[in-house]
């Protein structure tokens, strides 16, 4: 597993395990599984699938930890294949089997990746400007999906409890409805400290969810 997603990863499953007071450690040892499979990434997938549906107190977690295995194979799988495998034919029919699976984390973590690469700061003015485009006609598809964090951006200047309290009024249509508190804390505070997390677990509505997501970014970030 590469090691920005192995942190991630464990990040996500021991903060979700701790809020909820339950063993991870059979999901944990079943989800490894899958990612460091030696199979083609739909196996990796029906893998995936399988350690969700043995153990469902760890449901809320499935398309997060789909959207994991998929930013793992982009970093380790796809330099075993061919130069531009993500070009092939076999890859469009994965996309369009995947079109429903994930999230907008996904983006999220190939964000940050970028980021990284270019030894820049994460902000979410930069991630919604120059990474979705959200300005361009062409990316208005994006426009619709971020519409609510792009209307409350000056959030990333207030607090916890602020996002939160905001968060909570967003319409359950909303595709950010469950990513919105977890995705503009990061923003708002993408390296926090233990007194930071106490905070934000108290202002969270679904705490076991939003301090998974919100360790996964962060972890992965690091």
């Amino acid at each position: 597993m590469d090691a920005k997603v192995k942190k991630a990863f464990d990040a996500g499953l021991l903060a979700y395990a701790t809020a909820e007071n339950i063993d991870r450690a059979d999901v944990s040892l079943a989800l490894e599984q899958a990612f460091d499979k030696d199979a083609p990434f739909m196996e990796k997938v029906e893998a995936l699938d399988q350690a969700f549906d043995d153990h469902q107190h760890f449901e809320e977690l499935r398309e997060v930890y789909f959207d994991l295995l998929m930013i793992n194979f982009f970093a380790k799988d796809v330099q075993k294949l061919e130069e531009d495998y993500l070009e092939s034919e076999e890859w469009e029919a994965i996309e369009e089997d995947t079109i429903d699976r994930g999230t907008e984390l996904l983006n999220i973590f190939l964000y940050l990746r970028e980021c990284a690469d270019d030894e820049i700061e994460p902000s979410l003015d930069d991630y919604l400007k120059e990474f979705l485009l959200v300005e361009e006609d062409e990316f208005q598809d994006e426009y619709a999906i971020y519409e609510s964090v792009i209307a409350n951006q000056i959030l990333v200047e207030s607090s916890f409890a602020e996002i939160s309290k905001v968060g909570v009024t967003l319409s359950h249509q909303d595709e950010l409805k469950d990513l919105f508190y977890a995705v503009l804390s990061f923003f708002t505070e993408p390296n926090p400290t233990a007194e930071q997390l106490q905070e934000f677990e108290g202002a969270a509505t679904n705490k076991s969810l939003d301090t998974a997501i919100y360790q996964i970014i962060t972890n992965f970030n690091q």
